[in-house]
């Protein structure tokens, strides 16, 4: 089968956690003999700001870690999109394209045969409903929504035909535990600033526990403000800045524990909605605590998969009582990774797809079209 994947980049992750995914499922669909076409605009946000701050060097080391991947540039105002699409069999295009991309692929899907999916990672729908309400998703077969939430508001709005859950899920060729046989610090975050959508957050979670406990911690991540690396600095955080993804595996060993703090959207009106990084954090092995999210989709066993904190205080009290306990912290890392290896890995998710698109296959609808909400 032939897939085409039209999405911001592959190649470049810095600060586009999206290329974790698309890493992993295009990884699977090529080993199980489907010939996968991942297509990323030329110079690209992410690959541009990539290459200016780091140079070609995190290129190649992509090329070393993936030699089975590999995308083609394009010139979204000069691509032949009927030269592209003219023997697909399935079709995604990820939210991160402009509504006049996603629109002309829609017009494409009227002339070829494939499958045709939105692929929707980010929380728009809910902070910027007007924004995302610009794209035309009239001739798409579906929408591929990273979360039930969000999927249950594509129908409710008359967004789209069909719409179904697609979680991210952690590529486990890449992210599985590591060895490591000298002194480990205590704390590892992995993360970006990320536009004051968990400032506070971050302070009560992650800063403030560091600061109080005296811990020894590394922080990894990009965009962080003047203010940002001052408070960094205070809670005597050993700031590292861009870690590529592939990287963080080798990290988390070097570390005893990590804690997730999910944005502010994804707390208030995304519930179900991990984000990628807890799936890579325990795929790796490292036991974690959470700051409070609603697990509502059931993906996890909280207290077995990681602790939870429910405040500053118990953030405090959950790390005080990994770090001291070394039984605790395996049992809890040693959990985390049999469900993720159970229910939540990349292999799990081409599984999904593949099922999507031969349940939409087999209702021989045509090409889709029906009235947008207003």
């Amino acid at each position: 089968m032939k897939i085409v994947l039209f999405y911001h980049s592959l190649l470049s992750d810095w600060n586009h956690g999206n290329a974790h995914f698309l890493r992993g499922v295009a990884r699977e669909l090529g080993r199980r003999g489907h010939e996968v076409l991942v297509y990323e605009p030329l110079d690209n946000w992410s690959l541009h700001n990539l290459v200016e701050h780091h140079g070609l060097a995190p290129l190649r080391r992509f090329h070393d870690i993936y030699p089975d991947l590999h995308s083609r540039a394009y010139d979204p105002a000069n691509i032949d999109l009927d030269v592209v699409l003219a023997d697909a069999d399935l079709v995604l295009v990820h939210e991160w394209n402009s509504p006049d991309f996603v629109a002309r692929i829609g017009e494409a899907r009227l002339h070829h045969g494939f499958n045709l999916f939105f692929h929707d990672t980010h929380h728009r729908l809910v902070t910027q409903p007007e924004a995302m309400r610009a794209y035309d998703l009239h001739h798409y077969d579906g929408v591929l929504a990273f979360g039930r939430v969000l999927r249950d508001l594509y129908l409710r709005e008359n967004l789209a035909l069909r719409a179904f859950v697609w979680h991210e899920a952690a590529d486990t060729t890449v992210f599985y535990p590591r060895q490591h046989a000298g002194p480990k610090s205590d704390l590892v975050w992995v993360g970006n600033w990320g536009d004051e959508e968990r400032s506070a957050e971050l302070h009560e979670y992650l800063l403030d526990p560091i600061r109080e406990l005296s811990l020894s911690a590394t922080v990894h991540g990009v965009r962080y403000p003047p203010a940002a690396l001052d408070a960094l600095a205070e809670a005597g955080v050993d700031y590292q800045g861009w870690l590529p993804n592939f990287d963080a595996p080798e990290v988390f060993a070097r570390h005893r524990v990590t804690v997730h703090v999910p944005r502010r959207p994804y707390v208030r009106a995304l519930p179900g909605i991990p984000t990628i990084r807890p799936f890579e954090a325990m795929a790796c092995g490292i036991p974690m605590v959470t700051a409070p999210w609603d697990d509502a989709e059931g993906l996890f066993t909280p207290g077995e998969d990681y602790l939870v904190a429910r405040d500053g205080d118990e953030m405090r009290a959950q790390l005080t009582l990994l770090l001291s306990d070394p039984d605790l912290r395996q049992r809890i890392a040693d959990h985390a990774l049999a469900t993720i290896r159970a229910r939540h890995t990349c292999a799990h998710r081409a599984d999904e797809l593949l099922a999507i698109h031969r349940q939409v296959r087999a209702a021989k609808s045509p090409a889709p079209a029906y009235a947008a909400a207003s």
